[in-house]
């Protein structure tokens, strides 16, 4: 943060407080283009968000917070905001990431905790879904271009023929497909183990709201149970996958949400977010320079190659993965 930035946050929070003296000590952040800061006041702790208007959707993360707090699930306060600025007081939710402290043992608990979670964004009103921006093929597809651009091209030099272009895109018309004929409801649109916090008493917070979209109803739990940064044995996930079928099909009584269906849609939806992601990870490294996320790709990569495995339409995106795309990430190239 510039000094003119870390300057004009300061004499803000010291004006909403009526402080002098505030001490912004730096945290760790995330993907994006947002800055967090821990600083006490009066014994009690706040963070800090430097969140520029050009590169952050300060007001999205304002409606969403609200959406979010109305329906019970445990997000930060918004102490203040300073939309013009982009500066935010939240409350503060501590240090500890679910993603730290999940293991074997415990991920069912605390996975069926964050399932519950997801069940009370589930009972979003479609009056309320309805003003969010849509997930539809059109989003869908851009989020896939990144998968070609940046970590086929610009990360490992690999250029498709025309021909193996339309094959590619022949594969994404399927996640497509599979994707736009779900019931849309709120989606928080990246829900993962290190977009969850976990609190003293044992509860979890949910954070990094602003990107909800109203989007396929399975998304958010294939994010959770299938993690671009950690994966856990099939029987481990399975029981989690058929709770929340039967939670859905409950709410949505006219679908037909055999087994079978949702699995596929799980698979798809999955696939889709991998290999959106995967390209990103490249992005990040290449634009961002947050080369950390590197480290994330094989994992990524190794879901593909799975869930394509199982699907004869999708055989073009499996060579490509297995042939081409994963033996250069593991020769290192351009790393």
């Amino acid at each position: 943060m510039s000094n003119l930035r870390a300057r004009d946050l300061l004499q803000w929070l010291e004006s909403h407080f009526f402080a002098e003296n505030i001490s912004l000590i730096p945290l760790t952040g995330d993907a994006g283009f947002r800055r967090y800061f821990r600083f006490h006041y009066l014994n009690q702790c706040y963070i800090a968000v430097d969140a520029p208007v050009k590169s952050s959707n300060n007001q999205a993360f304002v409606d969403v917070q609200q959406i979010l707090q109305d329906l019970g699930v445990n997000v930060p306060n918004i102490i203040a905001v300073d939309l013009k600025n982009g500066f935010l007081c939240l409350s503060d939710f501590g240090d500890t990431v679910l993603a730290e402290r999940l293991s074997s043992k415990n991920m069912q608990r605390y996975y069926a905790k964050a399932i519950i979670e997801l069940s009370k964004m589930l009972k979003c009103k479609p009056a309320v879904v309805a003003k969010l921006p849509d997930y539809n093929a059109a989003f869908i597809l851009t989020e896939l271009t990144i998968f070609n651009e940046w970590l086929l091209e610009k990360h490992l030099g690999i250029y498709l023929t025309t021909d193996e272009k339309i094959a590619l895109n022949a594969c994404f018309d399927v996640l497509v497909s599979a994707i736009i004929t779900q019931p849309k409801v709120f989606m928080h649109r990246d829900y993962h183990s290190r977009n969850i916090m976990l609190l003293a008493d044992d509860k979890l917070g949910v954070i990094d709201f602003q990107d909800a979209v109203k989007g396929p109803v399975i998304y958010d739990l294939v994010s959770l149970l299938k993690d671009c940064y950690v994966r856990w044995p099939k029987q481990l996930i399975t029981p989690l996958i058929e709770d929340y079928r039967q939670q859905v099909q409950d709410y949505f009584p006219d679908e037909n949400l055999s087994k079978e269906k949702w699995q596929y849609w799980f698979d798809l939806t999955g696939l889709q977010r991998h290999i959106k992601a995967s390209g990103i990870f490249a992005r990040l490294h290449h634009r961002d320079n947050k080369s950390g996320y590197l480290a994330d790709i094989p994992l990524t990569l190794t879901y593909i190659k799975d869930v394509s495995a199982q699907y004869d339409k999708l055989s073009f995106l499996h060579e490509l993965v297995t042939k081409r795309v994963m033996p250069a990430v593991n020769k290192g190239s351009r790393f």
